[in-house]
């Protein structure tokens, strides 16, 4: 053997450092795609969710949302400008209006959920398919709409918008505002049942609440238990 041939081989990597290097870099990429997607994921949610927000608060007000009037009241606000607020609601009688709260044409909206104790405010999506649920809580088909007797069950990500569902007690107040009026809640009951009890969406005499998310919250994979709130309807605020 040459000098040459001695000095090129011995310059020359091993073929399992060459394939240890392309792995490093498969699952280099990988990463970054998978970051790439996570990021993408969550802006898109929270872009969503802004929208919505401020779309609802334009059909309260009677004006139609478009994306060019919220991309300029995002710039307004940005800069110091507040954000108009919707009309505030009227005291009314504890009983619900008898029309059922239909989602917003075009989007599916139904309303917005607020627990205050919790800092929790989301938007209220028809429909309860992993979609709907990545970007709202939904309205789970079959049950009760707002403005209706009978039991309205709404479904959340233990992980996203019901997170903080783990801190939340009996008697702390629930809002949740359509089109028709503000339902004010109070909840009654906290309950663990497992993936099959579907008695919890059960229709009842009057005009509840029911808040269904997985449970236990910090568990790695898919969840085995659901985490079930029952709420009370005590007043109607309609709007003006």
């Amino acid at each position: 053997m040459t000098v040459h041939a001695v000095w090129s081989a011995a310059r020359e990597p091993p073929v399992s450092s060459r394939i240890l290097g392309g792995v490093e870099w498969f699952f280099l990429l990988f990463g970054l795609m998978a970051l790439d997607l996570f990021i993408w994921l969550n802006t898109s949610s929270m872009v969503y969710e802004a929208y919505e927000d401020w779309a609802f608060d334009q059909d309260l007000r009677g004006l139609a949302p478009t994306p060019m009037r919220f991309t300029g009241d995002e710039v307004h606000l940005l800069f110091g400008r507040q954000r108009i607020a919707a009309k505030a609601p009227s005291a009314a009688a504890p009983q619900a209006p008898s029309i059922d709260a239909r989602p917003l044409a075009g989007s599916g909206v139904i309303g917005r959920l607020e627990i205050p104790g919790l800092h929790l405010t989301a938007m209220v999506q028809e429909g309860a398919d992993a979609n709907t649920l990545r970007r709202a809580i939904g309205h789970i088909p079959g049950t009760a709409l707002p403005g209706r007797k009978g039991n309205v069950g709404l479904a959340g990500h233990r992980d996203t918008f019901f997170r903080a569902l783990r801190e939340i007690h009996v008697n702390d107040p629930i809002e949740l505002q359509t089109q028709n009026g503000t339902y004010h809640y109070l909840v009654e009951s906290m309950q663990i049942v497992g993936p099959r009890d579907i008695h919890v969406l059960a229709s009842t005499a009057g005009p509840t609440l029911t808040l269904v998310t997985c449970y236990p919250f910090y568990y790695v994979g898919s969840a085995p238990k659901r985490f079930i709130v029952r709420a009370e309807l005590k007043s109607v605020a309609a709007i003006n």
